[in-house]
């Protein structure tokens, strides 16, 4: 009898995996149209010699990587890794204390109020990041609107950029810190009260450190992004300051595939390692978007 219970729970078991495994194929399916094939085909125009989509005199060749040696590729990851450091930073921040007040308040519902806070990122990444480069001119909206005689004029610097690539990626810090501060267990911070510590320590000492999984995947999430996108600095940047993804997105435009595979490789191999990086601190994808 409880021989067949178990065969019964096991066929049960497998017949739900086996309809998981369906409803997964399509995404399956897109998932090697749209990301295994081109990333092959990435990784072997690095290695050929040739114009635009053409193979007829093809070549095989190493040459194409002296150009990642070229000073405007070194300026523009530099500029890409100080753009999506401080954007880091400065989310995290900002992130971290909208999120610890949130979880700290009294507010019944909780949940809707963290949906206002992330309801941007439903919206189309674009359209925010021209309505914020026409609050950034010097006659924009609000100045009509009130009848102010000159507004901002910031567009096309680095302040610019700075507060686009903030004001787009800070929900992405919000999310998995407070999924990581409702995951603590309240009783360690009752533990934390009795043993006489302070708020102050009982915070630093029990609360921050617990919360360090939804930091180190809100800061990934922040960072590379901004690290590899090219809207934000080409709307707001106004092409005077180009990050690794402008020159990316200029190469394949001009049809130079075999410059633009080979950075976007390099941005792809410091993806997967961030990835890898975010299975080490959490495992199970507890505080992951």
């Amino acid at each position: 009898m409880q021989k067949d219970r178990k065969q019964l729970k096991q066929l049960v078991i497998d017949n739900e995996s086996h309809r998981l495994h369906l409803l997964a194929t399509p995404y399956a399916v897109w998932l090697y149209i749209l990301a295994l094939i081109p990333m092959i085909l990435m990784v072997g125009l690095m290695f050929i010699d040739t114009e635009g989509v053409s193979l007829a005199d093809a070549s095989f060749t190493f040459k194409n990587f002296v150009y990642l040696l070229e000073p405007s590729i070194g300026i523009a990851f530099y500029n890409s890794i100080k753009f999506s450091f401080l954007t880091t930073v400065i989310s995290l921040f900002f992130g971290y204390v909208i999120a610890y007040s949130l979880f700290k308040s009294k507010i019944k519902n909780k949940g809707g109020i963290l949906l206002l806070l992330i309801l941007p990122m439903w919206t189309n990444i674009l359209l925010r990041i021209e309505a914020l480069s026409n609050l950034m001119q010097p006659h924009n909206i609000i100045t009509n609107l009130f009848g102010i005689e000159k507004g901002l004029d910031i567009l096309g610097t680095d302040i610019a950029i700075l507060i686009g690539l903030v004001f787009t990626y800070l929900p992405f810090v919000i999310l998995p810190i407070y999924t990581a501060l409702e995951k603590i267990d309240p009783s360690l911070e009752e533990a934390a009260s009795d043993l006489g510590m302070t708020d102050t320590k009982k915070f630093w000492k029990v609360i921050f450190p617990l919360s360090a999984k939804g930091m180190v995947s809100g800061s990934i999430m922040v960072f590379l992004p901004c690290f590899s996108g090219f809207a934000v600095p080409k709307i707001l940047g106004g092409g005077n300051i180009l990050l690794i993804g402008n020159i990316i997105e200029q190469n394949f435009s001009n049809m130079n595939y075999n410059y633009g595979s080979i950075l976007a490789v390099v941005i792809l191999v410091i993806i997967l390692g961030s990835i890898l990086l975010i299975n080490k601190f959490d495992k199970e994808g507890e505080t992951l978007l």
